[in-house]
């Protein structure tokens, strides 16, 4: 796997790779990686020529400093776990690779921002898309894959893709759980042993959501979903919604074309997410 810390370096390498008709893939993390992003690793293996994989803990998509600073950050482990599956190119910039004193950035991403996450972590998908646009500017990527489980910033980089018509795929991937169920986070690390298990109230919640969705209405589903969580013991809802799979819009109606059902909630003082897609 080579190793590079320098943007102009990294985008000489791959202009090589693409003069050669090469198909380049990439999967942008901020490491602490899991079985997860080893599959996004694997699916873009497959679907192209050379994966790059960038890690960066991106400061700008932070809103709460406490969270940036006790964001783990075992870079040697991801090295070795990269190595492990064959990942072809690591992108490691330091901060001030990708980020030059006084920055300004604004993207119009409309009601995208302001809905579930957006909600709760105002600022986060401006951090989010000004870090991605730099990351895909680099590498110019083919294909982008992404997985499920960050449903909502998947479609605000679809978004930034068509504003800035940038010739890239993006590639959802499926979430990978834990036998128990419980979505594969960087953060689980924060879980103690009785909070991990009070964590599985959300896949639990979700699993029932779909199982039910065809003998309750829509209003009952959510209802009993936020009921189960509201009284599950050491779980703070912050929402539930089953949304429209395409524009993230409270479903209306189960005849919609794509339905899938989200959750965020705090399990002591780490704070998830999860989703399934229900049809």
């Amino acid at each position: 796997m080579k190793v590079f810390t320098s943007k102009h370096e990294l985008s000489g390498y791959l202009d090589t790779l693409k003069e050669k008709g090469k198909i380049i893939g990439f999967v942008p993390t901020m490491g602490a990686l899991h079985q997860g992003h080893l599959s996004l690793i694997e699916i873009a293996a497959r679907n192209t020529d050379c994966v790059v994989c960038s890690i960066f803990v991106n400061p700008t998509q932070f809103n709460d400093p406490e969270d940036l600073a006790k964001y783990p950050r075992p870079i040697d482990a991801d090295i070795a776990m990269l190595e492990q599956v064959n990942c072809d190119v690591l992108f490691l910039p330091a901060v001030q690779e990708m980020y030059s004193g006084d920055e300004q950035w604004s993207i119009d991403l409309g009601y995208l921002e302001r809905i579930l996450e957006g909600r709760f972590r105002p600022g986060h998908y401006q951090g989010v898309t000004q870090i991605v646009k730099k990351l895909f500017d680099v590498v110019q990527p083919n294909k982008a894959f992404f997985g499920q489980k960050d449903f909502q910033q998947v479609k605000v980089i679809m978004k930034m893709v068509e504003l800035y018509s940038m010739p890239v795929e993006i590639v959802m991937c499926p979430i990978l759980r834990e036998e128990d169920g419980l979505a594969m986070s960087s953060r689980n690390i924060h879980l103690s042993p009785s909070e991990r298990v009070e964590a599985l109230a959300l896949s639990k919640t979700l699993n029932s959501t779909r199982e039910n969705f065809a003998i309750k209405p829509i209003s009952q589903l959510q209802q009993d979903a936020e009921s189960f969580l509201q009284n599950s013991e050491g779980v703070e809802l912050e929402y539930f919604e089953i949304c429209n799979a395409e524009t993230l819009m409270p479903a209306e109606s189960k005849d919609e074309a794509g339905l899938v059902a989200l959750v965020a909630a705090k399990v002591g003082r780490t704070r998830l997410i999860d989703n399934i897609i229900i049809k």
